[in-house]
């Protein structure tokens, strides 16, 4: 009776379960025919201060807040081999329903890049829970106004003079830097940091000259009036009009088209468990992730960080995957980033 009271949201609801119980009828109420019987491993494949690291680090707090298990999720950074080593730990925990990752687009760059043992099919896609954007980034202090002033500047400037900060090499931020390059004639010197919250200090350093982070990771430098963004990776406008800085939204940020840069790139925020387990477990999982959606957290965090929030699971999810993953791997060919 107790675990019905800690899932069930509504009084009346509670009040149901409880009349039912009274008379031997629980067995007719909703429940889940699976949940987790100890702390369930919440893996981050990249380094803290980054996108999905936050994103799951909210998700977390979600969970604790609205008492949505009767376990702990536990967060645990992965990074290593560029994510590699997370990627890893779920696949070889076969069958077992006590851990979960949150994957970004390294999930396709990672073993391309690599050649390590690994593919987004050897774990159990969960849901996307929403896609991410990129945006041009650069010190507030510099006189670069809009992403035509800028590129300008790094051409005028010659190949390599001007640096660009990423999290991670051969991964997304740098294969969109790369497009970047062929897109308007440029060269940067690239530089990897381990996650995006070191790449947006670095830029408030001056220690780079721009960034192509996502919106969650730059946002508080943004709106500290630190960073400037100059443009947004996509082919529409951002839809959140609410002032985010004393001046503007994210709505406010023209496209790179726009701008003259035609260049465009969106990231995955999707969940996915180890391999083999059942059905009930994984029914378990989609039903506690559409619960954090549904919550006020969870959608002030996505209009503060401007993501689209698209949402998908089962034959839909794995649809996109395989697109995705095809997608990657044709722009990595073409960078010269796939594992000889």
């Amino acid at each position: 009776m107790k675990n019905f009271q800690t899932r069930l949201k509504h009084k009346a609801v509670a009040v149901t379960a409880a009349v039912a119980a009274a008379v031997g009828m629980t067995a007719a109420l909703p429940a889940f025919a699976w949940e987790p019987t100890k702390p369930v491993e919440f893996v981050v494949p990249a380094g803290t201060g980054g996108g999905a690291d936050q994103m799951a680090r909210l998700m977390q707090g979600i969970v604790v807040k609205h008492k949505l298990m009767n376990q702990s999720l536990i967060v645990v950074n992965k990074s290593g081999g560029a994510g590699a080593e997370g990627f890893l730990s779920v696949k070889e925990a076969k069958g077992d329903p006590h851990k979960l990752i949150i994957t970004l687009s390294n999930l396709f760059t990672t073993p391309l890049a690599t050649g390590v043992p690994f593919n987004w099919k050897d774990m159990t896609p969960v849901s996307m829970m929403a896609l991410d954007q990129f945006v041009l980034w650069v010190n507030a202090e510099k006189p670069y106004k809009t992403a035509k002033d800028y590129i300008a500047a790094v051409k005028a400037a010659g190949p390599n003079k001007f640096k660009m900060g990423g999290t991670g090499s051969k991964q997304e931020d740098q294969i969109l830097t790369v497009g970047l390059e062929k897109a308007t004639g440029t060269k940067f010197i690239y530089i990897p940091f381990k996650g995006g919250g070191e790449v947006a200090v670095q830029l408030v350093g001056n220690h780079i000259d721009s960034s192509v982070n996502n919106p969650a990771e730059a946002v508080a430098q943004w709106r500290a009036g630190k960073l400037r963004a100059l443009c947004v990776f996509d082919n529409e406008r951002l839809p959140y009009k609410a002032k985010v800085t004393d001046t503007q939204s994210w709505n406010d940020i023209p496209t790179c088209k726009e701008a003259g840069v035609p260049t465009d790139y969106v990231m995955l925020r999707g969940i996915f468990a180890a391999p083999g387990i059942t059905a009930d477990q994984l029914a378990y999982y989609v039903e506690l992730m559409k619960k954090i959606r549904a919550t006020p957290d969870w959608k002030e965090y996505m209009e503060k960080g401007a993501f689209n929030q698209t949402f998908m699971t089962g034959a839909d999810f794995n649809k996109w995957l395989t697109a995705a993953e095809e997608n990657h791997r044709s722009l990595m060919k073409d960078a010269g980033f796939l594992a000889k």
